[in-house]
């Protein structure tokens, strides 16, 4: 098991990046709230990261904090939320923001990110309602990463923000609109991505 990385950040494509460890380049799909923390491209960064091994792949899925790691665990034992779902959960709010749903029943809130229906909100709040005191222990974790200033936008800012929630599991005309209602002008994908989930998860 892989159980944590630390090395430079080679490219990155929300939601997924490359990391160069001592020469070897690891392929990571992470959360969008690790996204929103990586350092400019060829930085150091550690994130702790969960391996995922099926008949035709290994998948090394990344987090800034052990306890978002832990919440992703628990939610791929759940019946019927695989690791594209767990990840795509916790792209579109935090673990704070996830536990207060469970803890309150929101199953309205749930079924706003996409690929959770009314059932599997539902599943989500009995079954995870029992873990989270322990999935929560230590508080959110301390971050891995920190923070770097607002990286420069690029001219293709819109295109990876829209490509990234694609990859999450909006359909394009949905990623589309999405995007549009932000005021994007200035901003990297990243935040363009943060801005369009939290409008979709509040509204």
């Amino acid at each position: 098991m892989i159980g944590r990385l630390r090395g430079q950040v080679v490219w990155k494509q929300a939601p997924q990046l490359l990391i160069d460890v001592n020469g070897v380049g690891y392929e990571v799909e992470a959360t969008m709230s690790t996204f929103y923390m990586l350092p400019l491209e060829n930085n150091e960064i550690t994130l702790y990261t969960h391996l995922v091994v099926r008949e035709d792949a290994q998948l090394l899925y990344g987090f800034a904090s052990e306890a978002e790691r832990a919440m992703f665990r628990g939610l791929i034992r759940i019946n019927g939320v695989g690791a594209k779902l767990a990840l795509t959960i916790l792209s579109g709010m935090s673990i704070n923001d996830f536990a207060c749903c469970i803890r309150e029943g929101d199953s309205v809130t749930l079924t706003r990110l996409p690929g959770v229906g009314k059932k599997t909100a539902e599943r989500l709040i009995i079954e995870m309602r029992d873990r989270l005191d322990k999935l929560m222990i230590g508080g959110v974790g301390v971050a891995a990463v920190e923070p770097i200033g607002a990286a420069p936008q690029r001219k293709d800012a819109l295109g990876d923000a829209v490509s990234a929630l694609v990859a999450l599991g909006y359909k394009a005309a949905e990623a589309s609109r999405m995007v549009r209602v932000v005021k994007a002008e200035g901003l990297s994908s990243e935040a363009i991505i943060r801005a369009a989930l939290q409008a979709t998860v509040i509204k």
